[in-house]
């Protein structure tokens, strides 16, 4: 397997969710480790080529 370039992992990690880049600031063990395993989650499907796939847990809104 090929290693991810310095690019690939900086736009994995900005294109992460919000609150799990914020969170890893969080004053509570409990939510920065969430955010720690939301982002290693992202960056890991990234690297798999999974990038398409929608998160199950986010309901779609009509236009």
């Amino acid at each position: 397997m090929e290693q991810p370039s310095t690019s690939d992992l900086a736009h994995a990690l900005l294109s992460a969710p919000g609150w799990a880049r914020v969170g890893l600031t969080a004053p509570r063990d409990t939510l920065r480790l969430a955010a720690a395993k939301e982002l290693a989650l992202h960056v890991q499907t990234l690297i798999d080529g999974e990038d398409s796939l929608p998160d199950p847990r986010q309901t779609s809104l009509p236009f």
